[in-house]
């Protein structure tokens, strides 16, 4: 064992700085040639696809949120949106709702007019720290209701009383733009609203003094994305439309003509 050793120290000392460096790039090419074949593979799906693999297979979309991109409720697989797609909402918001905005608040120039730029849908989960199936569960229903990847919130802080260390996961969010946040707009005025069990209204007090309006919802299961049936931890959200009105009067005006129902001032007296 000795000797064995010795030979080799004498072989590593009798290299030259050439074959080093031969050495070096033969490990660098044997590297990137694994590399290359394991992208091969992944691109190929490892082998010959079986059936209707092909045809599941869905084309990245390029491009900022405009395009963006569909969840098939089936398979679970991200699908594009159409070329030429314009949802329904934004299509009235462009033919009807700045004509109307320019007259009821008197703005000359059409680029003036207030518009929706983000919807920001946020989940606290507090809960989780217990109960980490809770946490996934909330992820996976917020994901399809958003239709988008979301973002998991770690606490910035250690609190000992609430038992909470720094780094720990206690929130999800996600922020919608483009076509996305037009359709996720759309469904909410249109389908999730309307589910909300003794709905009398939204409240008007909700905005933050810039044109911002902040409301909140009890229950996932509003969205018809979310199986009821299938919901094991009921959780509320809150969701955050940001406006370019810069006032609340414009903010309220905006939302008001796209389709939100806000309380009346005689509702409110009644209450």
């Amino acid at each position: 064992m000795a000797k064995e050793k010795e030979d080799k120290k004498e072989k590593k000392a009798t290299r030259t700085p050439e074959q080093i460096e031969a050495e070096k790039a033969a490990k660098v090419a044997k590297k990137a040639e694994m590399a290359a074949k394991a992208k091969a593979e992944v691109a190929g799906g490892g082998g010959a696809p079986a059936e209707g693999e092909g045809e599941k297979a869905a084309p990245k979309s390029k491009g900022k949120g405009g395009g963006g991109r569909k969840r098939d409720e089936d398979d679970g697989v991200a699908i594009p949106f159409p070329k030429d797609y314009v949802p329904r909402l934004r299509k009235r918001y462009n033919e009807q709702i700045v004509g109307q905005l320019k007259t009821d608040l008197k703005i000359n120039n059409a680029m003036a007019v207030p518009r929706v730029a983000k919807i920001v849908i946020s989940m606290g989960l507090g809960k989780a720290i217990a109960e980490k199936p809770r946490l996934e569960a909330a992820v996976k229903e917020l994901t399809q209701i958003a239709g988008q990847k979301v973002v998991i919130c770690k606490s910035k802080k250690s609190v000992s009383n609430f038992k909470l260390r720094e780094g720990m996961e206690i929130g999800a969010k996600v922020t919608l733009r483009g076509n996305r946040m037009w359709d996720f707009l759309d469904r909410l005025i249109t389908l999730a609203i309307p589910r909300v069990k003794d709905f009398r209204g939204l409240n008007p007090k909700g905005f933050d003094g810039r044109g911002n309006y902040n409301m909140g919802l009890t229950e996932q299961t509003v969205f018809s994305e979310v199986a009821a049936d299938q919901v094991t931890f009921h959780q509320g959200m809150n969701i955050t439309i940001v406006t370019t009105a810069g006032e609340d009067a414009a903010g309220r005006a905006l939302l008001k003509t796209l389709g939100m129902p806000f309380k009346t001032d005689e509702q409110a007296k009644q209450k």
